[in-house]
């Protein structure tokens, strides 16, 4: 069964959030520094560790 991506993500997402209940600001934070270090220069860096 193949199963997407981004659907594992917000599945997995969904219930860390359900059951951890952190803040939001928390959420926006992680978020948001995911995206601009996805975007920095720093990103050939971790790459190899995603495939």
């Amino acid at each position: 069964m193949d199963v997407p991506l981004w659907l594992a993500l917000i599945v997995i997402g969904a219930l860390g959030i359900k059951l951890i209940r952190p803040p939001w600001w928390l959420v926006a934070v992680i978020l948001l520094g995911g995206y601009l270090l996805a975007e920095s220069v720093l990103a050939p860096l971790f790459d190899p560790l995603t495939k």
